[in-house]
């Protein structure tokens, strides 16, 4: 599948749901990084915004990118409108062709699922070496399927998150794992529904400057 079927799927996914006035942030996010400096973030996939606008708010400086320039539009729209516009830069990445430039003390990816063909190890593989000495990659993955998810297929298969750590093949004398489980908690989906999920958390850190 080509880019444009992407964008225009995903465009047409935000485009179908009333704009969030106040996106919640992830869970697994917030416990994350409650209790980190703040510094410079980048989001994967930031959809509606919800962890870049809580990023934002705690300090950082955020570039939020996604795929939909739906999400990117409303997203910018709602940090100007917060006040924020000087600390979080929103921005359209099709992760398949292109990836932000810089460096980061914390990258977040959280639920970078998507029907159509993305090399995912690659794109983490780039996140992980985007990251400046003692910056961290969260990567938060589907481990079951929620009610209200865009695929329903019965087959679908979640990697562990080690399985996702040995895919991205980084050098353990550069990037160390932190974090490798599978919490569940009770969540709620577009229209209210409720249902209890799994996620896979893997967190990865930067303990040395490239080689």
């Amino acid at each position: 599948m080509n880019t444009t079927d992407a964008v225009t799927f995903w465009d047409g996914v935000y485009a179908a749901r009333r704009a969030a006035a106040d996106p919640r942030p992830n869970r697994r996010l917030t416990e994350t990084v409650a209790g980190l400096p703040p510094g410079d973030a980048l989001d994967l996939g930031c959809g509606e915004g919800g962890d870049a606008l809580w990023l934002a708010r705690r300090g950082w400086h955020v570039t939020a990118v996604d795929i939909s320039a739906v999400a990117v539009e409303r997203l910018a729209g709602l940090a100007r409108a917060n006040g924020m516009g000087d600390r979080l830069v929103a921005q359209a990445h099709d992760l398949r062709a292109s990836f932000p430039d810089g460096g980061f003390d914390l990258i977040s990816a959280c639920y970078l699922h998507t029907p159509f063909d993305l090399e995912r190890a690659t794109a983490l593989r780039a996140a992980a070496h985007a990251l400046r000495p003692g910056g961290r990659l969260l990567v938060v993955d589907h481990g079951s399927t929620a009610p209200w998810s865009w695929n329903q297929d019965p087959g679908v298969r979640y990697p562990a998150p080690r399985e996702v750590a040995a895919g991205i093949g980084l050098d353990p004398e550069t990037w160390t794992i932190e974090r490798a489980d599978a919490p569940r908690r009770d969540a709620t989906g577009p229209g209210g529904r409720t249902g209890e999920v799994t996620d896979h958390v893997l967190l990865i850190r930067r303990t040395a400057a490239r080689r």
